[in-house]
C-alpha cells in the first residue's frame, strides 16, 4: 500500500509517509506513534506533516550516527527535499498549501493526498526506494 492510499484510509499525512517507510522496511514500526503530533502542520498549520514525516524518514536513514550517513549528508538530503518540495507547490506551510480549504471536505482531503503523494515521490528518489 502506497503512502497516499494509507491517508486515504484514514491515516494523517505524516503518519502516512511513515507508514510507508515501515511498509518498504526503511524505518521501524515503533516511529509509526511519533509522526502522529506533526499533522496538520503541526497541530498549528505551519510545516507540512507529509514533509515532516519525510524529513523523520530521511533523518532515519542518513542522519548523525547512522552507517549510511552522517550529518552532512542528512542535512544535503533534508534541503534537497525541501528545494524539490518547493519548486512543485512553492510553499512548505500547511496553512499556505491548503489556503481555501475547508478542513474535514473532500476537496481538502484531495489536495492533501497529493501532497502525501508528492512527498513520498521525492523520498523515494532520495532513499531509492518506494514507499
Amino acid at each position: 500500500m502506497k503512502a497516499s492510499e494509507y491517508f486515504l484510509n484514514g491515516y494523517s499525512c505524516s503518519e502516512s509517509i511513515i507508514k510507508g517507510a515501515v511498509d518498504a522496511g526503511l524505518v521501524p514500526e515503533e516511529l509509526l506513534p511519533i509522526a502522529t503530533p506533526f499533522c496538520a502542520g503541526i497541530s498549528s498549520g505551519c510545516l507540512c506533516g507529509a514533509i515532516a514525516g519525510s524529513q523523520m524518514v530521511l533523518g532515519y536513514l542518513f542522519g548523525r550516527n547512522n552507517k549510511n550517513g552522517n550529518e552532512v549528508i542528512a542535512k544535503a538530503k533534508a534541503k534537497e527535499f525541501m528545494e524539490e518540495f518547493k519548486k512543485n507547490h512553492k510553499a512548505t506551510c500547511c496553512r499556505v498549501l491548503t489556503s481555501g480549504l475547508d478542513m474535514g471536505s473532500p476537496e481538502r482531503k484531495a489536495h492533501c493526498a497529493n501532497m502525501v503523494e508528492d512527498c513520498s515521490k521525492i523520498l523515494e528518489r532520495l532513499a531509492k526506494v518506494r514507499v
